[in-house]
């Protein structure tokens, strides 16, 4: 087990995270649901209350959180646990480490297909054979199901019997950032539990112990978070970034058509930016308060239709953003749209 993939594992959870998970393993049940927007933590909570179930901490109760040291816990850091079975996308599992099957492994060494960005049905069907099968440390087992909604109808349905009638010490968690596209079927077999937001507060001073973070004064801390919606998780990409300095430059550097306030900025980022600009116009053209950027630093909106426009053209690139695109000639695209819209007159 290499150090790095240990100190992913067991690094703390962020408080607001850790309480929820403690309250979750207060109660009874074999299949959690949870859900809330993105940048929450649905993973690493997840993962952590599957960790906790199989932990094997001597005197260990079952409401104790996971104590990190046991040999269930080092699996865990290695991703090998016989008992805990992962299903997620080939595109995160790869990303996080986890080990797929041979079969697909295969399949995507030899190039015969790419890793998939939904979670497939034979990925499911191996878990329900799991289900079937002893505890190979004779406790508890596991399945996490992270993005819940990239199961597609065919791999949903294949879960449904499994998820009611589970068989011996085995318990669900599954994750989800956009619950209303699961099958009311799978809703209804879980225990929904919605994720809280943290209290800026909380997530400023968790922000302030964070590598990378703790540089930064609270000012541009409260600058990160607005930028990441309130999100703390999401903040933390924000700074790795590096766009802690030209956030707050971005709006007014786009009416000028400039490319150098976005150096350095990802295509999907600076998509991302420009929807939170577009929405936080439209907020101050209805009578809102903006949300991601403060209002000193926003331009005058421009008229409804160009923004109207302007946040179609956004979506429509978001459907498709995943695809190969020469980045560069695409940021310089997106910044020229946003400076046609923010120029716009009647």
């Amino acid at each position: 087990m290499s150090d790095d993939t240990s100190a992913v594992a067991f690094r703390p959870l962020p408080p607001w995270l850790a309480a929820q998970r403690d309250t979750l393993l207060a109660q009874r049940g074999h299949a959690w649901l949870l859900h809330g927007p993105s940048g929450l933590g649905q993973y690493d909570l997840a993962l952590s209350l599957a960790q906790s179930w199989l932990c094997e901490a001597p005197g260990k109760q079952p409401t104790d959180a996971a104590c990190g040291q046991c040999a269930s816990c080092h699996m865990i850091a290695s991703r090998a646990h016989t008992d805990l079975v992962v299903l997620m996308p080939e595109t995160l599992m790869l990303e996080h480490g986890w080990p797929l099957s041979e079969k697909a492994q295969k399949e995507i060494d030899d190039k015969t297909r790419k890793p998939s960005k939904e979670i497939r049905v034979e990925a499911m069907r191996d878990a329900i054979e799991f289900a079937q099968l002893t505890s190979g440390r004779g406790r508890s087992k596991a399945v996490l199901v992270y993005p819940a909604e990239r199961m597609n109808t065919v791999t949903a349905n294949a879960l449904l019997k499994t998820l009611e009638e589970p068989g011996g010490n085995l318990k669900f968690v599954l994750a989800t950032e956009s619950a209303h596209q699961l099958l009311p079927t799978i809703r209804s077999r879980c225990q929904g539990f919605a994720l809280r937001w943290p209290a800026q507060a909380e997530a400023v001073q968790w922000l302030q112990a964070q590598d990378g973070a703790g540089k930064l004064d609270e000012a541009a801390l409260l600058t990160v978070l607005a930028a990441a919606g309130g999100r703390p998780l999401d903040a933390l990409q924000v700074i790795a970034a590096g766009a802690v300095g030209s956030w707050a430059k971005l709006p007014k550097s786009l009416v000028l058509g400039s490319l150098h306030v976005v150096d350095g900025w990802g295509a999907a980022q600076v998509l991302d930016a420009l929807q939170k600009l577009c929405h936080d116009l439209w907020a101050i053209k209805l009578g809102a308060a903006p949300r991601f950027f403060d209002a000193a630093d926003l331009p005058k909106p421009p008229p409804a239709r160009a923004l109207s426009a302007w946040s179609e053209q956004l979506k429509t690139l978001a459907r498709s953003i995943d695809h190969t695109w020469k980045e560069a000639l695409l940021i310089e695209d997106l910044v020229s749209q946003a400076q046609m819209a923010l120029n716009a007159r009647q």
